[in-house]
């Protein structure tokens, strides 16, 4: 996708080894008010991702076991929020996956309106309501529901090439010479000398022979 879509790292998982991908219910919520999100529960289908959002920056803890409880009830895959997140030991004893911005005991009210199913942006992405949601323990991507298509042709052709690369690096091909590299470090001036040279290589474009180039 040309290295668009993610959320940012901000957002972290509550869980570890679990993969998750959605369609996006989208909310976007005052800050300490978790309204917005009981409305939301009812708009939402089994293979929904909730996504929420605030109109300014808070890490109350808008969401826990109960809303948890509700979703899974309707088969939704798991949480993405900008809020912070309650009761985690119970989310991952329910197998309710959450990427969150915070974890945070503090409670919320319901007491102001939002939105539910609009577009709304987390950190430079602007997520609309059905775009494909993808979260791991590296992170959150969205991916725009018209382009879902060609970003899964684009990841199987990736999986390909990296799995290519694993086996040619397990047999002792170095990424200098698979990716055309030394060219470029040619290019760039960097050089090696003999490490007995007792030059120090790094900030200077030099590598010792002798080091490893991983410190060029």
């Amino acid at each position: 996708m040309g290295r668009t879509g993610l959320l940012g790292p901000h957002l972290r998982p509550i869980q570890s080894d679990v993969r998750m991908a959605g369609t996006a219910v989208t909310v976007l919520a005052w800050p300490g008010d978790n309204l917005m999100i009981h409305a939301a529960v009812e708009q939402c289908r089994e293979g929904d991702v909730l996504v929420v959002t605030t109109t300014s920056e808070s890490l109350d803890g808008a969401f826990g076991e109960l809303f948890a409880t509700a979703l899974q009830r309707r088969g939704v895959r798991g949480l993405v929020t900008t809020t912070g997140v309650r009761d985690t030991a119970e989310l991952r004893e329910m197998n309710f996956p959450v990427w969150s911005a915070a974890v945070h005991a503090q409670g919320t009210v319901k007491a102001t309106p939002g939105a539910v199913n609009v577009p709304v942006t987390i950190g430079r992405t602007v997520v609309h309501p059905g775009d494909v949601i993808v979260a791991d323990d590296d992170g959150v991507l969205s991916v725009p529901r018209a382009e879902a298509g060609t970003a899964i042709a684009s990841s199987k052709a990736r999986i390909a090439k990296e799995e290519a690369a694993r086996t040619a690096f397990s047999q002792g091909e170095l990424g200098l010479d698979r990716y055309g590299l030394r060219e470029v470090l040619e290019r760039l001036g960097v050089t090696y000398v003999d490490a007995s040279e007792d030059v120090a290589g790094g900030s200077d474009g030099t590598v010792g022979a002798a080091e490893s180039v991983d410190r060029a």
